[in-house]
């Protein structure tokens, strides 16, 4: 089976293998150069430097629950909708999630990732109470806070590079039930966005906000919730439907980016509006629309996220707003204090701001090098999760502990993104 990443890398296509038992796993370190989870990374994180790639989205048992306290023993491909799925009928629900349920357990670990409440509970890290880890050399790793710690924290951000996360025990959360109290604030210019991110981080689980990242004042929707007590169901906004290919010329272009962003910020007729959704819905927009990326054609796309200090968010949506390329899905958030457990987690105090854009060669390339001399100049960091263009030394500054990382890293496992920030071709 072939395979690419979220964003569409068809000059890198990869052979994918599957785990399913655990008794593969030496076969799988003689052939795969890295190992997967459901592929939802955008550039070239998940594709292996020898064009064969294993996912272990079969080891997806739930291996133990105690209703008590929240604690989840899973193995490492089971997917965040899973565990959704089995945990919100009974009271609990994982404290942090991505963009996308569609993600394994091991991935959002190898990614260290972030959901829209990072001010409230950090990332997905944070709330890894211990992992079971394999080398190739056959050797078991049982990691957490207490035992191997630097192997715990050289796997939590550490890209799939340290081995193949078996097993996890994940702390869930308490909640009311499976729905959210919301709140949508028109802002007509960026200073507003910020003043409502203070505003919102003491009273509010959830805060983020899209950007019309074309306007000339960076006008946009800030969304924030809490979670609801309320007894009363609503929708849970399930797949609408599937695009079924790619098309040959995408939609998604400057002129029709242009008048879906005008669209989408007066869709919302009164400056705020309240409201309750599933917290699934809520926090899983882009779900309901399944394999969204095909929107982007046969030459796909490629996402910028950096987080950077409060100046550099208007240097950065000039350059945007100059070159003329701009993206549908534009979304602002402001990271929290607390402190990522992993060697190389992107999420930092500053504010994030993400972004895909329309493949276009050479043009898309001069603008992300436009977009990464700001950031470097703020000393801010770029996603590896979703990065496909950054160069070593970017990353060497912005990631420092790196090498701690290679010492670590399993001697067989090799990504094509790690080859080409890192230079090393062990």
């Amino acid at each position: 089976m072939s395979f690419t990443s979220w964003g569409g890398l068809p000059e890198q296509p990869q052979i994918k293998k599957t785990i399913s038992w655990r008794d593969q796993l030496p076969g799988v370190f003689g052939d795969a150069g890295l190992v997967v989870g459901m592929g939802r990374s955008y550039g070239d994180v998940p594709l292996s430097i020898n064009g064969i790639v294993a996912s272990a989205r079969g080891l997806d048992r739930l291996l133990g629950f105690d209703s008590s306290t929240g604690l989840l023993h899973c193995e490492a491909g089971v997917s965040l909708g899973e565990i959704l799925a089995f945990a919100l009928p009974r009271g609990w629900s994982l404290p942090v999630v991505p963009g996308t349920q569609f993600c394994t357990v091991g991935g959002a670990t190898a990614n260290d990732v972030h959901g829209k409440n990072h001010h409230a509970r950090g990332t997905f890290g944070r709330h890894v109470k211990s992992l079971l880890l394999q080398r190739s050399s056959g050797e078991q790793l049982h990691c957490s806070s207490q035992a191997n710690v630097d192997w715990f924290s050289a796997t939590i951000g550490g890209l799939g590079l340290t081995g193949v996360i078996l097993e996890l025990e994940i702390q869930l959360s308490r909640v009311d039930g499976p729905w959210l109290d919301t709140e949508t604030i028109k802002f007509g210019e960026l200073d507003e966005f910020f003043s409502l991110s203070e505003e919102s981080d003491s009273s509010h689980e959830y805060n983020v906000a899209w950007i019309d990242c074309l306007s000339r004042k960076s006008r946009g929707h800030f969304t924030r919730a809490n979670h609801s007590a309320a007894a009363d169901p609503v929708s849970a906004h399930g797949t609408l439907f599937s695009v079924p290919f790619a098309p040959p010329v995408s939609p998604v272009n400057r002129f029709t980016l242009k008048a879906f962003n005008s669209l989408y910020y007066h869709r919302q007729q009164v400056s705020r509006r309240s409201g309750r959704e599933s917290l699934v819905a809520w926090n899983f927009p882009l779900d309901r629309l399944n394999q969204w990326n095909r929107l982007y054609g046969k030459r796909g796309f490629r996402q910028y996220q950096c987080v950077v200090p409060e100046p550099a968010i208007k240097d950065l949506l000039a350059c945007i707003r100059q070159s003329g390329d701009g993206s549908f899905l534009a979304v602002l958030k402001m990271f929290g204090d607390l402190a990522s457990p992993g060697l190389l987690s992107f999420p930092r105090p500053g504010t994030t701001l993400a972004l895909d854009f329309p493949w276009r060669g050479a043009d898309t390339l001069a603008l992300f090098k436009r977009l990464d001399q700001i950031v470097a100049a703020a000393n801010g960091a770029i996603y590896p999760a979703k990065d496909a263009h950054m160069s070593g030394e970017d990353f060497r500054r912005a990631y420092p502990a790196w090498e701690q990382l290679e010492q670590h890293r399993d001697p067989v496992l090799k990504s094509q993104f790690w080859q080409r920030v890192t230079g090393e071709s062990g």
